[in-house]
């Protein structure tokens, strides 16, 4: 019957290359359990209540493409937008969290829309693929600086804004946490993060650092305070509407990225090079965001962790499932989740910065009239504190330096709107102001 469904001989797997994969890809994602409620808790939502989300999210969204795609591809809350979320919406645009998930619903709603109406591609295509490097290298070092705060390594500084920290029993206790990821990386063992994080935590309990659990098991999966409390009518608001873009800009390029790389890895490509059912791929990432928004985290997307499950033999949707339903198994362990600190999780969030900086060998800097919106791009995300912001930035500076440089009509139409997009989220505040007057 699975064989019928999902053609294992056709794809040179079976069940038990299938369920290894899985797991594979379970144990090198499963840092997100621990890391998105940490990051999203900040923003006041209840962090219990996060950890069902997150891993309900992943699971539904995962066994979705398992079904569905019948691919071997995870999805589950992204980094990086986790961070938008909290640290750009909430913190810094002081929209409260009820409307910020409507905002994550709203973007994935236009981002299904877009992929309905097949604009999805004019989009991808508009955009140099330096640009598209430099958005992955600017949320990594965005993450990267998130990640030394949460530790403590670096901390606000009034003269200087920031400054290193004092070297305290915590900090050495998540510089601990980050050397046993780096050692498992260079070693190539799966779930490297997750057992880092696992490290950090027990040896915070044996020096007294850490709360001991209420419970270790647990079926009470309350998480009635974060899922439905989406406010999409406040999120309908013309200050939004760059955060909506952005978001879904975001989270496109992120999954199209990931979905590139895997899908040629798992052999789900045609004689042309094409991508077997990219559309329908996208549409269920678009479809999950807007799925964990009503149960309360933020984007969803495709996640490169995959890669690891691949590697293993995953070809079909098998893997998939097997990820969702671990995920699903997870939950019991809620309270379990809730005790480990933030910064026994902020190596992990340092590791998955320096992953992101890989792309950066994909940007051509001797060449100005990419290189510069690039590095715009890159400095604007991590010292503004905001990836929209960055993003602005660094597409009005491409627009206008080919325009400069006479080359206006290498510049796509779609980019002059993305342009013209990024320059009314800079303005906002001024344009609010002319339509109130």
């Amino acid at each position: 019957m699975l064989n019928n469904y999902f053609h294992f001989d056709r794809k040179q797997t079976n069940v038990r290359i299938e369920i290894v994969a899985g797991a594979t890809t379970f144990l090198t994602m499963a840092y997100i359990i621990f890391v998105n409620p940490g990051i999203l808790s900040q923003t006041g939502m209840d962090k219990s209540g996060l950890v069902t989300a997150t891993c309900l999210a992943t699971a539904a969204a995962t066994l979705i493409v398992g079904f569905a795609a019948k691919a071997p591809i995870a999805m589950a809350p992204g980094m990086g937008l986790n961070a938008f979320f909290t640290y750009t919406l909430v913190m810094g645009q002081g929209v409260n969290w009820q409307t910020a998930l409507g905002v994550v619903f709203l973007s994935g709603l236009v981002f299904l829309v877009l992929t309905l109406l097949g604009l999805r591609r004019r989009l991808v295509e508009a955009i140099p693929g330096s640009l598209i490097s430099a958005i992955a290298v600017g949320i990594g070092l965005f993450i990267t600086f998130i990640g030394l705060r949460n530790l403590g390594v670096v901390v606000k500084n009034e003269a200087t804004l920031v400054s290193a920290g004092h070297i305290t029993k915590t900090v050495v206790i998540g510089l601990l946490g980050l050397l046993v990821m780096i050692f498992l990386e260079m070693k190539k063992v799966k779930g490297s993060l997750l057992i880092g994080i696992v490290f950090a935590t027990i040896v915070a309990g044996l020096t007294g650092e850490l709360d001991k659990p209420a419970h270790i098991f647990s079926m009470d999966l309350n998480f009635s305070s974060v899922a439905l409390q989406l406010d999409i009518p406040g999120a309908l608001k013309w200050s939004l509407a760059g955060s909506i873009f952005s978001l879904m800009f975001i989270d496109m390029f992120d999954s199209v990225g990931t979905l590139v790389a895997c899908c040629h890895e798992a052999k789900m490509v045609d004689q042309t090079g094409r991508i077997k059912g990219l559309d329908r791929l996208l549409g269920i990432d678009a479809l999950a965001t807007m799925i964990g928004a009503v149960l309360g985290t933020s984007t969803t997307t495709s996640y490169i962790e995959s890669a690891a499950g691949i590697e293993q033999g995953g070809r079909t949707g098998l893997t998939s499932i097997v990820t969702g339903l671990l995920f699903l198994a997870a939950l019991p362990f809620v309270s379990l989740v809730e005790v480990v600190p933030s910064y026994a999780t902020a190596p992990a969030l340092i590791m998955v910065g320096l992953f992101m900086m890989k792309e950066i060998s994909r940007i051509n800097f001797r060449n100005l009239e990419e290189g510069f919106p690039a590095f715009i791009i890159m400095v604007m995300i991590a010292l503004s504190y905001s990836i929209s912001t960055g993003l602005a930035f660094g597409f009005i500076s491409f627009v206008v330096i080919k325009a400069v440089c006479g080359k206006i009509r290498e510049v796509k139409l779609t980019m002059w709107l993305i342009a013209a997009l990024s320059l009314a989220f800079l303005i906002q505040d001024r344009l609010a102001m002319l339509i109130g007057a």
